[in-house]
């Protein structure tokens, strides 16, 4: 069970501390807004010269009221906020909305300013949002506490940036979609991001969460929340292309971005991670309550050859499938069909719509019906002939055709309901591109929940959005384990021997400082060996590595030679492990400073970082999502076999891959663990290398 936060959006009474006169005061506008709906709740304003604002009589202070207020909206100069918020509490407030700025994002004075504020409102029993936040409003219970308005609808809009808020909310009027609530996030004092998505979630009139953030907080626990949710959400985010701050000590480190990592939660979760505004409402507008498909098959249905490969090539582009429609598909749609038309997918009726407009919801209805298709992609002139006689501009405004147009428009107008129809009685997705997003049949279908774009890219992604493709994997954030006794020797061998208790399989090794114990170890375990000198990143480029040394007087020749040009403190004696038919891997965990422990696993060897094939989890990482990690790999086909190699054993692979994020995973002292290669065999997987590096 999350934080109550019913004082903050369904307060008893309002006072708006700082209402003003003036336009150009934030004071001014949450006020106005606020006196929106004086009938559900008490409104008072408050202004330290007292007078008249807005039309009320405003009081000088909150004290001067005479009775509790439940919620507070604080927009003072930030050297009075101080006193307001303790005027606030003192007044009975359970809830306070901090607009002042000047705090946490000016640096470390205004960080401790903020964090006994926050302190001193938790302590009282209260919540604080902000400050410097925008303000909030909720249009299910008619609080109206922010300079915009919001058209009401399904969606909780939780943004950093006041002016994306309203620009979501331009773009988001055409698909007819409004808003239940929106916070605008400010500093995050004590309200988080986490406490307003899992609110959100148990928000009945919340249908999805549209998030913009720029600092997630704990974002782990963000992704814990968004995927219990049980509701869409949407995540648009700025910063993900730069590379995170730290050194990079390992491959592991250099090839992790925060673009990986923040892509990486969203998959666990189940977030929909856009990149832009327009990528959010189209996401948006697709999640309004329409149904999810399964697997992403894609039947694409047009009215013209151009259209069909144009939606099927960005179907594709967006991750879905348009395969071929089996023998018994295709007989069932030449019925319906002329026979000049295809029906193989795309699907394209030739021209037969402008002879017989419920062709297309015929054609529609068929695919929809038919169990190898998921989902429907109609794209083409569909909405053109209502267009000619709603005054839109369309091609037969013009025509002379003064009987055809209007009949063709009627019928088009129909085939829309009928599609309809047929979208919610099979309960799978149906998208449409027109030419015509505006025209009254077009009008008709997004009324009816179905989402029309006038971009076949904009159509792909609404649909990807709608499907759930099996390629994805296990879906959910596995919790942390408890933490385990730390480690304090973090050298090769101190961590071979943790990894080994864990399940983790070496080949067999010793660490030496001279040529007896050289020797001795060669006594140990038999030939061919492998001579590496330790406490070096790159120990291949290096020449820090000898390989299949065959016997004792190789290995001691090696060692002398490496000796004499590196001069490490010690080195490591081990059994050569058999390469035969193998493929190395790389698995790495990284702990970042707002997801927690992030994995990654890929391509290994000395060309991982020239390659970059790698995926990313959060950590732990299962074995069955591990398994789907390293089948999502460009290279994925080297695992399977190829030019008459065998397949390798990526079961056991991944079996190892969840041992190793497990124990890092486990170990918070540790910034980053690397497994690098992994060699994978026919008969199972060996680790080859390890490196540790401490927090």
């Amino acid at each position: 069970m999350g934080r109550d936060l019913s004082a903050l959006f369904d307060p008893k009474s309002v006072a708006v501390v700082g209402a003003s006169n003036d336009p150009a005061k934030y004071g001014h506008a949450v006020a106005a807004q606020a006196l929106r709906a004086p009938e559900r709740r008490p409104v008072h304003l408050v202004n330290r010269r007292g007078g008249t604002v807005l039309g009320r009589t405003a009081a000088t202070s909150l004290a001067e009221i005479g009775e509790p207020v439940e919620l507070v909206v604080i927009s003072v100069p930030g050297s009075g906020f101080e006193a307001a918020v303790d005027d606030a509490l003192a007044c009975g407030a359970r809830a306070i909305v901090g607009i002042t700025a000047g705090f946490a994002e000016t640096g470390p004075p205004g960080l401790a300013r903020q964090q006994a504020l926050a302190a001193k409102v938790r302590a009282a029993g209260a919540v604080l949002v902000g400050p410097n936040c925008l303000g909030i409003a909720d249009n299910t219970t008619q609080l109206y506490l922010a300079s915009d308005r919001f058209a009401p609808g399904g969606i909780a809009l939780l943004s950093q940036s006041g002016n994306l808020a309203l620009e979501l909310q331009l773009r988001c009027a055409p698909h007819g979609l409004g808003f239940s609530r929106f916070v605008s996030l400010g500093n995050q004092a004590d309200v988080t991001l986490v406490d307003l998505v899992e609110d959100a979630a148990r928000h009945d009139a919340t249908r999805a969460i549209a998030v913009y953030a720029e600092d997630f907080g704990d974002g782990r626990a963000f992704a814990e929340a968004a995927a219990t949710a049980g509701k869409p959400v949407v995540l648009l985010t700025a910063g993900r292309g730069t590379a995170s701050a730290r050194s990079a000590q390992s491959h592991t480190g250099a090839l992790t971005t925060s673009a990986d990592v923040v892509a990486a939660a969203c998959r666990d979760a189940g977030v929909e991670l856009v990149a832009t505004p327009h990528e959010m409402t189209v996401v948006l507008a697709a999640l309004n309550g329409t149904p999810r498909a399964g697997r992403g098959r894609t039947a694409v249905c047009t009215d013209g050859g151009g259209h069909g490969a144009i939606a099927a090539d960005a179907a594709e582009s967006a991750g879905l499938t348009v395969p071929e429609l089996g023998a018994a598909a295709q007989e069932k749609l030449s019925t319906l069909l002329w026979e000049q038309s295809s029906v193989r997918n795309p699907v394209d009726l030739a021209g037969m719509g402008e002879q017989n407009p419920h062709s297309y919801g015929d054609t529609v209805g068929a695919l929809l019906a038919l169990d190898e298709v998921d989902a429907v992609l109609l794209t083409g002139y569909f909405g053109g002939y209502s267009a000619a006689t709603g005054g839109l501009g369309g091609p037969l405004a013009d025509s002379g055709t003064a009987g055809g147009g209007s009949a063709l428009a009627a019928g088009e107008l129909e085939t829309a309901h009928q599609m309809a129809g047929h979208a919610a009685r099979h309960a799978k997705p149906l998208v449409v591109q027109s030419m015509f997003p505006d025209a009254p049949s077009c009008r008709t279908l997004a009324e009816a929940g179905i989402p029309v774009f006038s971009a076949s890219e904009d159509a792909a992604r609404a649909l990807a959005a709608m499907s759930e493709p099996e390629a994805d994997g296990p879906r959910g954030v596995h919790p942390l384990p408890p933490a385990a006794p730390p480690l304090h020797d973090t050298g090769y061998h101190g961590l071979r021997t943790l990894l080994t208790a864990a399940g983790v399989p070496f080949p067999a090794a010793r660490e030496i400082t001279d040529e007896a114990q050289l020797l001795a170890a060669a006594e140990e375990f038999d030939g061919p060996y492998v001579l590496k000198a330790l406490h070096l990143l790159h120990k291949s480029d290096a020449g820090g590595v000898a390989l299949n040394l065959p016997d004792k007087d190789a290995l001691l020749a090696a060692h002398r030679e490496m000796h004499a040009r590196l001069d490490a403190a010690s080195y490591s004696v081990e059994a050569m492990a058999d390469l035969t038919d193998g493929v190395e891997l790389i698995v790495g965990v990284n702990r970042d400073p707002r997801f927690g422990p992030v994995a990654m696993v890929g391509l290994g060897g000395v060309l991982t970082e020239a390659l970059h094939d790698v995926a990313f989890a959060l950590a732990p990482v299962s074995a069955a999502r591990a398994e789907q990690l390293l089948e999502g790999l460009g290279t994925a086909a080297l695992l399977k076999g190829v030019r008459g190699r065998p397949p390798v054993d990526v079961a056991a692979a991944a079996a190892v891959i969840e041992r190793i994020t497990t124990l890092a995973a486990a170990h918070p002292e540790i910034a980053e663990i690397e497994i690098n290669p992994l060699l994978v065999r026919p008969d199972g997987a060996l680790a080859l290398d390890a490196r540790a590096v401490p927090a």
